[in-house]
């Protein structure tokens, strides 16, 4: 440049800084002829933006003099940076504050779990923007406390598209609240953004409302947000979780660039469907295309090559991981091989595999063990197991039951009752099994034995006469699910109207023929439903999906997708 002047140095200062190369900014800065305060301030947030927080304070300490952008500065550095006891001394030190300053300290409490200090601060702001109510919203849904953040967003004198993806993001885990106010925003003159919907997909995954997702989709492309890779990632899983994988799959391959996020989806989709040898098959494509996996990738492969028993292929993944990328095992890979080798039956292998473990083994790893003493009826050992879970969480219902049921399945009623006065003492409450289907865009959920639907009568009868048809076609009820200890008859009583088989009767009576049944249930379906459900399929001409909290099963003409093998 032939003329250089404080804001052309700054422009240089303000541009290495955002791309990280503070080295190079900090020697602009010191070569600068004059520096306004502009300058400083522009140098302090770049070493701030850079996590240098000594050298931000060195600056700060240095400057000949400083206004309120200089402290807010300094205040946001040390709020993100965590430290915000440091943070809020500056903020207490502060000759003037403005809205900059409050949502920064706020948002710095918020992000470090200390709630009341941010609603404390919140209330005693003189003035509050925008960003400070979103900033109280976040801070409340990211703490679980969704109600306060609701009351919260219902007082909002006004709010803005960052106000409803606060919310809806807070709303994690309530899907139905989730969908409600996502359905809001059009009469609120709020139009959703690719946030919003990356945030929003998740909730009709989980639901399995296929339908309604699909909507949403049609919604993205008139929006032109499927180029998003955050948007396409979580369209892609929502189709693979609502049971469509030709969906997810020619959505993938209709994406221009496939990173390595929508490769980790769609490996991570063929292998919760059963179809590992298809999963191995696109790791294999992406590593062709030189996208290098990460760990999130090898998550992926080995729990595919564990749901379809590849256990040979596991074992490969698993030691190339760390030879050929470099990647060091976390807990989740451990609990993938510990997974993989427990459903294959070896039981002792995998004992000492956890033992060998050079990361303390959790519940996750404990429980797949568990697990697979359960399918393998080992009481010696899932006794040992139950006893290591009990130890990390005493409080997890899934532990006792599957400990319980360990001990029913061999006719110890006595121990199978001694587990439930465990759980009564410690105040254990089991989770009760529930399936839900999506039909005509609304979500039907049905419990063990219930008659509170609207058509109970009319799925009651037509579960009994399936079940006479299935017995002629020599289906045989499996009475060792049923966990008490009463008479034969009261037990087949019991498992013909099991959560998942309530779901299907109403999803065949309302669903056009030849349609497929797609249901959901929040435990893993219990043998005798899997076996019925394949008499049923061939039996009314359907192909029925099912979606447990392992894996689907794609029940088709009498068979299953898993091959018996889950």
């Amino acid at each position: 440049m032939p003329e250089r002047n404080v804001f052309s140095w700054t422009a240089m200062i303000v541009g290495y800084g955002q791309i990280g190369r503070v080295g190079e900014a900090a020697e602009f800065f010191q070569k600068m002829p004059e520096r306004d305060m502009t300058a400083w301030n522009v140098m302090i947030a770049g070493y701030a933006r850079n996590g240098q927080l000594r050298e931000a304070m060195r600056l700060f300490r240095d400057m000949p003099e400083r206004n309120v952008v200089s402290w807010t500065a300094m205040v946001t550095a040390y709020a993100e940076g965590g430290l915000v006891e440091e943070a809020m001394e500056l903020f207490q030190e502060m000759p003037e504050k403005n809205k900059f300053s409050w949502t920064a300290m706020i948002s710095g409490f918020a992000q470090n779990r200390q709630i009341d200090k941010a609603v404390e601060l919140f209330e005693k702001m003189p003035e509050r923007d925008l960003v400070a109510w979103n900033a109280m919203i976040a801070a409340y849904a990211q703490n679980g406390q969704v109600d306060e953040a609701r009351d919260l967003f219902e007082k909002m004198p006004e709010r803005d598209l960052v106000s409803w993806n606060a919310m809806i993001a807070g709303y994690n885990g309530h899907f139905d609240e989730t969908l409600k106010l996502f359905r809001e925003m059009p009469s609120a003159g709020v139009k959703p953004d690719a946030v919003t919907f990356s945030t929003v997909l998740p909730a009709f995954a989980n639901l399995s409302a296929l339908q309604q997702g699909k909507e949403v989709h049609e919604e993205i492309l008139r929006s032109g947000f499927q180029s998003n890779v955050f948007v396409a990632s979580a369209l892609i899983d929502m189709y693979a979780k609502c049971g469509s994988i030709e969906d997810a799959r020619n959505l993938f391959d209709s994406m221009h660039e496939q990173s390595v996020v929508l490769w980790n989806v769609i490996i991570k989709g063929y292998g919760m469907h059963g179809y590992g040898k298809e999963a191995i098959q696109l790791f294999e494509q992406m590593e062709h295309a030189n996208i290098k996996p990460d760990s999130v990738t090898f998550v992926g492969i080995l729990s595919a090559c564990c749901h379809a028993g590849l256990v040979d292929d596991g074992q490969k993944y698993f030691h190339r991981m760390t030879r050929d990328y470099g990647i060091i095992p976390v807990i989740e890979h451990y609990c993938c091989m510990v997974d993989l080798l427990s459903r294959a039956g070896h039981l002792d292998a995998v004992l000492d595999f956890i033992n060998k473990m050079p990361i303390k083994p959790d519940t996750a790893v404990w429980g797949s063990l568990l697990g697979a003493c359960r399918v393998y009826n080992n009481i010696k050992l899932g006794k040992y197991v139950a006893e290591r879970l009990f130890e990390l969480d005493s409080k997890n219902s899934a532990h006792y039951v599957l400990l319980s049921n360990i001990y029913a399945t061999s006719g110890k009623w006595d121990d199978t009752e001694m587990v439930r006065k465990l759980m009564t003492e410690r105040k254990v409450k089991k989770t009760p099994g529930r399936s839900w289907i999506e039909v005509d865009n609304k979500v039907h959920t049905f419990l063990v034995g219930d008659k509170s639907h609207v058509q109970t009568e009319k799925i009651y009868e037509f579960l009994e006469i399936l079940s006479g048809k299935m017995k002629e076609a020599g289906y045989v009820p499996d009475r060792n699910f049923v966990l008490h200890d009463v008479e034969e008859e009261q037990k087949e009583h019991f498992l013909n109207y099991h959560s998942e088989k309530l779901a299907i009767a109403f999803g065949i009576l309302n669903t056009p023929v030849g349609s497929p049944v797609r249901i959901v249930k929040n435990l893993r379906v219990c043998g005798d439903c899997h076996s019925a459900t394949k008499f049923i399929s061939n039996l009314v001409g359907r192909e029925i999906v099912v979606r447990d909290t392992n894996r689907f099963h794609h029940f088709k003409d009498g068979q299953c997708s898993c091959r018996d093998y889950w």
